[in-house]
């Protein structure tokens, strides 16, 4: 199970009728444009996207040195993944000091320079916010487990040992699946939903939410653009922590997620800090319901600006997925978010393996062409697009074959537990051959040279070993590489405000093959037809497209005829 891609969502239904999807009049309207629905974001994992001073880790500078590529990608926001100082218990996402940068990554004013470089070549920041928990080496945790008296007691979630065991909960994390841990010192219990050292703050004290504000502050007043709230939905607890019926972890979102006052402390930050600044906000994971994710981001609520939705992110499996099921998760969402509130649009990021290797084909003859498919779903749906570092190349999956080469906790546990219960350890590896989030952190593939170009040094984790043949080097010489692709699907969504704010129809409905979509706006119509096979297929669109405009396809000669090549994608204008 992912981390964050194991989120379940009650879904409601929309209206399809003799194969076609009609959604909103009203979504035509672009009276609301907002700098970031027009984005595109792309997400850098700094610890494996360049290695400046040779000790196998990425770093701060060593993203700077590379910030003339991340302009050519004509993207508008990056996403950094944690910086802040850490004992990298779970790389970053264990936050010990939420104002200083993590030794391994450099220093503040390495970090201040990067904010510079990027606003000086029109690039914005977004930084993950990770106060769901802490690091156990926070300050505040070492004081609030030193005695039951302490100021600090109360950041954090106690059961005290006289109370008996408490109620079960589900870790994500934990090798046991145990969010209890019991603490000596005090003898009392913690409370963690992901591992044992990321105690989960208590948002139930105002005192916390004063901190996480001063904490904004810091680095809104440094000039960041924008903050991603990891694992924001399970930050409100209901403190008397009641029993929970016997299997609950099987759909825990349902217990863990959108629980007592999460929507006021949401409120009270928009108030005190987010509506302070320009800066954009999403939290990842959207709830349980439709009703939920609206709640989230719907303008008038004064939260948030978009939703995070994992339930598209989650249907590639090891045995493969049906793109009817794809098709109709996207369709719904876009239902309904067409006239209110707004969506993210992703498949990929850095708790999902890779993109290519997950959803389309990364065998040597179909990567190329199936990478280019995806990308071009993504830069073509209605939503902020957001696209993990190394997928623009066609980056795939390690191909990993022993435990000892992943350094992901949450792989490692399981394993761990897998074989504390006599599991089935060869059949574990295969599945995390597919889905380990260690796949998507493979050190960024610069160039042939040693270690992909990356580092001088040994990367903290194995360098993929097709690297010669996929990298960023080679790439830009190739017209017709997937990176130079990405570079053209960006630029083709920047001059068509229809793909961002456009009317989104689904066609053909039925066809179990294809993906296929018109986006309007204002008069301007264009068809998207998408191939996820890795055969011809034909198409029944009931549209002529013989004399279409084809703005962009993946095949030197797009299809005119409605029959896709294998993994085609071509975006049409229609006349």
């Amino acid at each position: 199970m992912m981390k964050r891609a194991c989120i379940l969502f009650t879904i409601t239904t929309v209206c399809i009728l003799a194969g076609v999807v009609c959604h909103a009049q009203n979504a035509n309207d672009t009276t609301g444009r907002k700098w970031w629905k027009e984005a595109v974001v792309y997400q850098i994992y700094p610890r494996s996207f360049k290695d400046n001073n040779g000790d196998g880790i990425g770093d701060l500078k060593g993203i700077i040195s590379k910030l003339d590529y991340i302009k050519s990608l004509g993207i508008d926001v990056v996403w950094l993944n944690p910086i802040y100082s850490s004992p990298n218990d779970d790389n970053g996402y264990d936050v010990s000091d939420y104002r200083n940068i993590m030794k391994d990554f450099g220093t503040m004013d390495d970090f201040d320079a990067l904010l510079k470089g990027m606003h000086a070549r029109g690039i914005k920041l977004v930084m993950d916010l990770v106060v769901n928990h802490s690091s156990d080496e926070h300050e505040w945790f070492k004081q609030s487990r030193s005695s039951r008296n302490n100021p600090y007691r109360e950041y954090y979630h106690w059961w005290n040992a006289e109370q008996g065991t408490p109620p079960y909960r589900y870790s994500l994390f934990d090798v046991n699946h145990d969010a209890w841990r019991y603490d000596s010192l005090t003898n009392a219990y913690y409370l963690h939903y992901f591992s044992r050292k990321q105690p989960d703050l208590n948002w139930e004290n105002p005192r916390v939410r004063n901190e996480v504000h001063g904490i904004m502050k810091f680095w809104a007043d440094k000039g960041i653009d924008g903050f991603r709230l990891d694992a924001f939905q399970f930050a409100a607890k209901d403190t008397t922590f009641p029993a929970f019926p016997r299997g609950f972890e099987k759909n825990f979102t349902q217990y863990y997620a959108m629980q007592g006052n999460l929507h006021g402390y949401l409120q009270e930050m928009n108030r005190e800090v987010l509506s302070k600044y320009n800066v954009m906000s999403v939290a990842e994971g959207a709830g349980n319901t439709f009703e939920d994710a609206h709640n989230l981001v719907d303008a008038n609520r004064n939260e948030l600006n978009m939703a995070y939705a994992f339930e598209g992110a989650d249907i590639a499996k090891p045995e493969g997925y049906s793109l009817l099921h794809l098709k109709q998760v996207f369709t719904k969402w876009d239902s309904a978010f067409a006239s209110k509130g707004w969506l993210s649009v992703f498949l990929a990021n850095h708790d999902q393996a890779r993109l290519v290797s997950r959803y389309g084909n990364d065998k040597p003859e179909f990567r190329a062409v199936s990478s280019k498919m995806l990308t071009t779903f993504l830069m073509t749906m209605r939503g902020t697009p957001y696209y993990y570092n190394g997928d623009e190349l066609g980056m795939t999956n390690a191909g990993f074959t022993t435990i000892d080469d992943y350094r992901d906790v949450q792989t490692l546990n399981e394993y761990q537990r897998q074989k504390n219960i006599g599991g089935d350890l060869p059949k574990y590896l295969q599945r995390i051959a597919f889905e380990s989030r260690d796949n998507g952190r493979t050190p960024f593939q610069w160039n042939g040279d040693k270690n992909a170009g990356f580092t001088t040094g040994t990367p903290w984790i194995k360098v993929n070993s097709n690297y010669k043949t996929i990298n960023a080097a080679q790439q830009e010489k190739d017209r017709n590489s997937t990176l130079n692709y990405f570079r053209r699907v960006v630029k083709l969504r920047k001059d068509n405000l229809a793909l961002v704010y456009g009317k989104y129809t689904l066609l053909d409905a039925q066809n179990p093959d294809a993906y296929i979509y018109t986006r309007e706006l204002d008069g301007k119509k264009l068809l998207i037809m998408l191939n996820f096979r890795d055969k011809p297929v034909d198409t029944q669109t009931g549209i002529d497209v013989s004399k279409a405009n084809v703005l962009i396809g993946n095949y030197e000669h797009p299809s005119k005829d409605g029959k896709l090549l294998p993994y085609e994608a071509v975006v049409y204008e229609l006349k």
